[in-house]
């Protein structure tokens, strides 16, 4: 790989991607470019595969990294997937609703949830998550025994003991927490241990052989913490949390005002 040529890691949620809006076509059509310069372009989301949605897809990247770090592909052929083992799967659900929270249990092929308690109350756009996964939604009831996760999304409800429920299943995870301004403040993401974004970086620039150097990203939100201190090259989005802010080499705009072409553009890449 020469050394101009740079491989380039995007965010999904508020870095390229809205969940009712979609992506802007500016965005798509920056990565293209990106793409014909001869640079790579990696999805580099906190989503489970199974909740990468088709306008995702629509996009021309190299590869992608999903559950964060928990599952890479490239062209289209899985090369890895690290699984919870599924007893611990059942046991991460029980202990959550113990302690009041409200399991999301995301994997590569179905994410599992039970709509009588993941209600729209709870979350104003699960019809929409729903309504993306199709044939790849699935309850938990029926399937407590057999669920296939990378990763958990606990919803944080009135009353509830997070930290407990944290504590008690340390073991297995490591845990993000969100700002609450965020759109995902309510949530707690739950990765494998050892598990996160910089890590299935690290990957994939070791099997494709990709210099330290040439690794760009751009990210918005506090699950973007471990890529932004291990890349090169750091573009923190407008609408980005405070402590991606401060991490990055360059602000860009929001993605709704041109954020990627500009970052993009700035650095050189279109």
């Amino acid at each position: 790989m020469n050394t101009d040529k740079k491989a380039v890691f995007f965010d999904a949620d508020g870095t390229i991607c809205d969940i009712e809006k979609g992506v802007p076509d500016s965005a798509v059509e920056a990565i293209r470019k990106l793409r014909e310069n001869g640079h790579e372009a990696w999805l580099c989301t906190g989503r489970s595969r199974a909740f990468v949605p088709g306008y995702l897809e629509q996009i021309p990247f190299t590869g992608m990294i999903s559950a964060c770090g928990a599952t890479i592909e490239k062209d289209g052929q899985r090369l890895y997937n690290k699984e919870m083992p599924v007893e611990v799967a059942k046991l991460s659900v029980e202990t959550l609703r113990k302690y009041g929270l409200i399991p999301v249990m995301e994997g590569a092929d179905f994410m599992y949830y039970d709509k009588d308690e993941y209600t729209n109350e709870v979350n104003w756009y699960r019809d929409l998550i729903t309504e993306a996964l199709g044939p790849k939604w699935r309850p938990i009831r029926g399937y407590e025994d057999s669920m296939h996760i990378n990763k958990i999304s606990a919803k944080m409800t009135e009353g509830c003991n997070d930290e407990e429920a944290c504590r008690e299943l340390s073991q297995y995870y490591d845990v993000i927490r969100h700002e609450n301004n965020a759109f995902v403040g309510t949530t707690i993401e739950l990765v494998p241990k050892g598990c996160n974004k910089a890590v299935g970086i690290a990957a994939v620039c070791r099997i494709f052989d990709i210099p330290w150097e040439s690794t760009v990203v751009f990210g918005d939100s506090n699950n973007d913490l471990s890529m932004f201190e291990y890349a090169a090259t750091k573009v923190a989005m407008g609408n980005g949390s405070q402590k991606i802010r401060e991490l990055a080499d360059y602000v860009t705009t929001d993605m709704f005002h041109y954020g990627i072409r500009n970052g993009l553009t700035k650095l050189g890449l279109i």
